[in-house]
């Protein structure tokens, strides 16, 4: 049989793209199925409490007797903490089982008839809500939640953005209307602000706290690891180039790194400064943004943002070298170790009361 080669190889590729696409959603349906069974399984749990008055906690001898007898009769997956899990989910979830098509609406263990925190009928994976219910804050939680969704983080990707307190850093440059929007719909890009984050955070380059840095090597560390630079930086950035250079009267600058912003339409170049931001960086992130307006832009680009990333800033030095000029310059900390969460959750929740 005369076969001819491109067409064969389009067949080959025909079968393996139906076979991935069968695979893949042979995996949705069965962690579909994990949700809503461990979600049904908590709600056994609830109502059981509810009928004998008695609060599960982990150490409960109700669910040490679950873990027990179920693991017997159905192996693993049935440990106390895993069971109390499925409590917790429910309880945090009460009224899930809208998104699984039904249309009752249950009522909370309070009583009280609660919306569900699952947005548009879409099921994150088991593993995904197994580490949202570790965060305590309903606020923070919800947060993560819709922008998993929005963003299609994977679960490592989503894990990290906790670890990293990305809510509470979000958080801390809004005021109490704001930290409950951010709850409420996850982060909207809609002015150049709204990309900046501060600090940002680093840990992903393992570098330990004493070592010295140097800009380059620092920079170079950076692009090995974009995929998790991207993660930091944020929904939208795309990698342009690294070290750009730019002549003006014949003197030759580099900018350290240029991105596109997707969403806002706009070039980002980003310097950094592994010293304390001095207002002469200010002034030479102008003129790379002058330069981009005027020999980069095309028609659609709006204009360029400007990101230094530095070891420290002092806020006058900024204020006063960014007040008056025309340009969107940002300037940010970094830091190479995740934070201390708890003292941002603390003055997230200044915020929250002080209004």
């Amino acid at each position: 049989m005369n076969l001819s080669k491109n067409k064969y190889n389009q067949l080959l590729d025909n079968i393996g793209s139906t076979l991935q696409k069968a695979r893949e959603n042979a995996i949705k349906a069965i962690n579909t199925e994990l949700v809503k069974a461990n979600w049904e399984i908590g709600r056994y749990i609830v109502e059981f409490e509810q009928q004998g008055k008695e609060r599960a906690e982990y150490g409960s001898e109700l669910l040490v007797s679950l873990s027990k007898d179920l693991k017997t009769k159905f192996g693993k997956g049935f440990s106390r903490s895993n069971l109390q899990l499925m409590r917790l989910f429910y309880i945090k979830y009460p009224n899930f089982q809208t998104v699984f098509g039904k249309s009752e609406i249950r009522q909370t263990p309070s009583g009280k008839s609660a919306k569900s925190q699952t947005l548009s009928g879409i099921l994150l994976s088991w593993s995904h809500y197994a580490e949202l219910l570790t965060v305590s804050d309903d606020l923070a939680r919800a947060f993560y939640e819709r922008q998993t969704i929005k963003e299609n983080w994977s679960f490592r990707e989503m894990k990290r953005q906790i670890n990293s307190a990305l809510f509470q850093r979000l958080a801390l440059s809004k005021d109490k209307k704001g930290v409950l929007a951010l709850a409420d719909k996850g982060h909207e890009l809609i002015v150049a602000k709204d990309a900046i984050k501060d600090p940002y955070v680093f840990e992903f380059l393992e570098l330990p706290k004493d070592k010295i840095l140097k800009e380059r090597g620092f920079e170079k560390k950076l692009v090995d690891n974009l995929q998790s630079f991207l993660l930091e930086l944020g929904k939208g950035f795309s990698f342009v180039a690294r070290q750009f250079k730019i002549t003006v009267d014949n003197e030759h600058n580099y900018i350290d790194l240029v991105f596109y912003h997707r969403i806002l339409k706009c070039f980002v170049l980003i310097d950094l400064k592994i010293r304390k931001v001095k207002h002469q960086d200010i002034g030479q992130m102008n003129l790379y943004l002058n330069y981009f307006k005027e020999e980069e832009n095309t028609e659609g680009d709006n204009e360029p943002i400007g990101i230094i990333i530095a070891a420290d800033k002092h806020e006058y030095t900024v204020k006063y070298a960014t007040g008056g000029l025309a340009n969107k310059i940002f300037v940010s900390k970094y830091q190479l170790y995740l934070p201390d969460k708890k003292v941002l959750e603390n003055k997230v929740k200044e915020i929250i009361d002080s209004e």
